[in-house]
């Protein structure tokens, strides 16, 4: 028999709205939505209309109803919202990246100007601080980390599972045009640019792959143990000439950024991420192995190709997010949700909470990602210094 999960949005933004609509597959359990609570009174009472579900104006008023809670809010809110959650015995499903460095609280603050020691050390310190109330907890906080569960991801996991594989060198991308967020533009609400707001997602998933590796092979998952990055702004550049095509406009963040990450088995991952790639989302990750070679076309992809000679033909088909015209050949997304793994995280979750199931995704990964990130803009401010990566 199926058990009823009480579920909460935190949040009526970008992030909500696909995890109403991903909530909406679940199969395995039967999940009752009480309500959204949101900072943002006006939009989170048009969000929570146009669902039909309760509008809460207190975070403590909507974790009296529920069981878990959907932490869909800037950065900068993952931490308070998930610890208030965790310490009512919450379960907790938290968007990436799970936290970071916000700055030291002043109107003038700039990332460019910014101390990277001290944001590695208070971003593992806020990290640390979400370990510790869930370890307190009755609840447990899951990273919806959506790649990890993108369906090519999952099959290299069976891949390396079934046949011991050794992971030799993960490279991957996760690049577009730019953010709608107008809280991305700046550091202070999503600490970082792109190196976090992007970078998160392919670094996530290998260091996932190498966890799976490790456990595999050796009954142990296999941990970053260095990084170098470079990171750069484009845009802000005083002689970047704008044709209209890019988001620019960005108050203090990276919109470029790469991560050369090296394994404690001396393996390694190379990783890019942009805001200024045109024609579509560009998010990739290719294994290579000692026993077989992977690549893994989360966006695009060619499940389905399309060719419209007439932009109007299209005007109300949803081809791909951020493709910028529907006009000519596309790869159009028969079901884009799918592919990205958006349905299937969402339902590990909700195994989890109602029976108990272990989470692919779970706040050690988040801790590690985290730590990889904030070490590699240490490297990027030293121009490129390898950093030791603090592992959980």
């Amino acid at each position: 028999m199926k058990k009823t999960v009480r579920t909460g949005i935190v949040g009526s933004g970008f992030s909500a709205a696909f995890h109403f609509e991903a909530l909406q597959k679940v199969y395995g359990t039967d999940v009752d939505i009480v309500g959204v609570h949101s900072l943002d009174t006006e939009g989170g009472a048009a969000y929570a209309r146009e669902r039909e579900i309760r509008f809460f104006d207190r975070l403590d008023a909507l974790l009296d109803e529920v069981d878990a809670v959907h932490v869909c809010v800037p950065p900068v809110g993952h931490e308070p919202v998930s610890v208030a959650a965790l310490n009512r015995n919450k379960f907790v499903v938290c968007e990436k990246p799970l936290t970071g460095y916000f700055g030291d609280g002043s109107p003038d603050f700039h990332w460019d100007r910014a101390d990277m020691q001290v944001a590695l050390n208070t971003a593992l310190a806020s990290v640390d601080r979400i370990l510790d109330a869930e370890a307190k907890s009755q609840g447990r906080l899951m990273y919806a980390e959506n790649w990890v569960y993108a369906p090519s991801i999952q099959k290299e996991r069976e891949i390396l599972e079934k046949t011991g594989g050794q992971i030799l060198w993960i490279h991957g991308e996760e690049a577009h045009s730019g953010s709608h967020s107008v809280d991305y533009a700046y550091s202070a609400r999503c600490g970082g640019g792109v190196l976090i707001g992007k970078g998160c997602h392919p670094l996530s998933a290998a260091l996932y792959l190498k966890r799976v590796e490790g456990r595999a092979r050796q009954g142990q998952p296999i941990r970053p143990k260095s990084v170098t990055a470079r990171a750069h702004a484009v845009t802000r550049l005083e002689g970047f000439r704008d044709e209209g095509h890019l988001r620019k406009g960005y108050y203090d963040i990276d919109d470029f950024a790469m991560m050369h990450v090296e394994f404690e088995d001396g393996t390694i991952a190379t990783l890019l991420t942009s805001d200024i790639v045109l024609g579509g989302i560009h998010n990739w990750l290719e294994v290579c192995a000692n026993n077989h070679r992977t690549l893994c076309n989360i966006n695009p992809n060619t499940a389905m190709q399309t060719y419209n000679p007439v932009e109007e033909n299209f005007k109300d088909i949803y081809v791909v997010e951020k493709i910028g015209t529907r006009q000519g050949w596309a790869c159009t997304s028969p079901d884009e949700d799918w592919m990205t793994g958006y349905p299937q995280e969402i339902e590990a979750f909700y195994r989890t909470i109602a029976y108990g199931q272990q989470p692919e995704s779970d706040s050690l990964l988040a801790a590690d990602s985290i730590s990889t990130i904030y070490s590699a803009y240490l490297s990027a401010r030293r121009q490129g210094a390898a950093v030791e990566v603090r592992t959980y």
